[in-house]
């Protein structure tokens, strides 16, 4: 008997799209002044006697720590390959997702309560993870890992996540890349 095949692509997106989202969380619950005692009253003794900063790190490393899991999980996807001579163009990605990424922030920091931060969280959760196009996590420039903007010889636009430096469109040859979906590759180099 053969064991069904488990497709661990939309767990995989699900989880890529929170740890790209999840920052607007985080400056909502450090601008709101929500430290772990707000959670957890009945280690209140405990929780109370540890600065406020140690709380906004806590918090911080969840989706770094998730992060590092979708690297880790990225082993699993799909395998694609970049040939010599395939891409036409390249273009370093990390600057031009950057402002937008950063209006997450600034959105947390208008949020005024929790049931507005529900719905933006909501919405913005759900038009990240539709749009299927790029999974920009600044996070992943905390593991060394560059973004670029690919075009083959086909004309077919890639997203690209790789730790490998790449200059020139004759220095993209990549033996595996994981296939987060059509548009979009990670290369752990």
């Amino acid at each position: 008997m053969e064991w069904p095949k488990f497709d661990l692509n939309v767990p995989f997106r699900l989880l890529l799209t929170f740890n790209a989202t999840s920052l607007l969380v985080i400056v909502f619950l450090v601008q709101k002044g929500y430290v772990l005692g707000y959670f957890f009253p009945e280690h209140a003794l405990v929780v109370v006697a540890l600065p406020n900063f140690v709380s906004y790190a806590l918090y911080f490393c969840a989706p770094v720590l998730l992060t590092g899991l979708s690297l880790v999980l990225s082993s699993s996807l799909g395998k694609d390959e970049f040939k010599p001579g395939q891409v036409d163009s390249i273009d370093h990605a990390n600057n031009s997702f950057l402002p937008s990424y950063l209006g997450y922030f600034f959105v947390a920091l208008s949020v005024p309560n929790w049931e507005a931060l529900f719905f933006v969280y909501g919405v913005l959760f759900v038009f990240t993870y539709r749009s299927q196009a790029l999974y920009f996590n600044p996070l992943f420039l905390l593991y060394g890992y560059e973004f670029y903007n690919i075009t083959t010889t086909a004309r077919a636009s890639i997203f690209l996540i790789s730790r490998t430096r790449y200059k020139l469109p004759t220095d993209v040859v990549i033996e595996k890349a994981n296939r987060i979906n059509d548009y979009t590759f990670i290369e752990k180099g």
